[in-house]
């Protein structure tokens, strides 16, 4: 199922099962695996390995050279996981030597058009970015987080696990899991509440993240006696010690509580 007018480098391998669309480029040293579909007009560069079941349509270039003036041709990777979803226009690059060599995609995620993830990147799985939404370099971005359109990423951040951020967020600094950022820049507004009943969380875990973030992200009182305070809750509940382990762990800080706005929604 390849396209006479693609480009497959010599060196790529393709499984059999893959469809190549009409003049995409698949680049030296690409790696597809089963059923995965590539639509016309897609570049492909190497080296990269992208897993199964994945879908890239038109326009999008995946594995391209990172774009940070260190980069001097090294050799650096892409690596994709299983059943992504990557639309048009989407960029994607390879790593650096000094962030480990490494950019990385899980399984399941969708990338919506015009979207971007730079060099050195990590992110999880079953993670959503909308239209427009953007990476800086060395980003890592836990499973289920969701950028809606047009958000911003600078360079080194976290975004945790089951996080929303609204259209167009200026993200400087962690956004803490299972919370919701908006604005430019981004200030945090509560618990993803809405999000994570959907996905099913119990009563008592959002209580208990409620709890969390009014400790160590609404509340400006000394951190680490509200960490040593939320101990008993963290041993109960896993989401809780994830919650406070991302805190502990920032370097940049996290997004904070901006109390008049939330205020108000409350």
């Amino acid at each position: 199922m390849i396209h006479p007018t693609a480009v497959i480098d010599e060196s790529a391998k393709v499984d059999p099962s893959c469809d190549v669309g009409a003049y995409s480029v698949v680049g030296a040293n690409v790696s597809l695996g089963p059923h995965t579909v590539i639509d016309p007009h897609v570049v492909l560069e190497g080296p990269t390995r992208i897993g199964a079941h994945n879908r890239i349509h038109a326009f999008a270039s995946v594995g391209g050279a990172p774009q940070d003036l260190k980069y001097d041709g090294e050799q650096t990777w892409l690596e994709i996981g299983d059943h992504n979803t990557i639309r048009e226009y989407a960029t994607v690059n390879r790593g650096t030597e000094q962030g480990g060599g490494f950019t990385r995609l899980g399984d399941h995620n969708l990338l919506m058009a015009y979207t971007h993830v730079a060099h050195d990147c990590q992110v999880g799985s079953h993670v959503v970015f909308s239209n427009g939404a953007s990476l800086a370099g060395h980003v890592v971005v836990e499973d289920h987080a969701t950028l809606a359109g047009f958000s911003l990423v600078h360079q080194f951040c976290r975004i945790g696990r089951h996080s929303f951020a609204g259209m167009g967020s200026a993200i400087n600094c962690d956004v803490a899991p299972f919370t919701l950022v908006s604005g430019n820049f981004a200030k945090a507004r509560g618990i993803n509440t809405v999000g994570l009943r959907r996905k099913g969380f119990a009563r008592e875990t959002l209580s208990g993240l409620k709890q969390a973030y009014n400790s160590l992200i609404r509340d400006h009182g000394d951190r680490q006696q509200a960490m040593t305070a939320l101990e008993p809750l963290a041993a109960e509940q896993p989401d809780v010690a994830h919650f406070v382990q991302f805190v502990a762990a920032s370097t940049r800080g996290v997004v904070r509580h901006n109390t008049r706005q939330d205020t108000k929604a409350d």
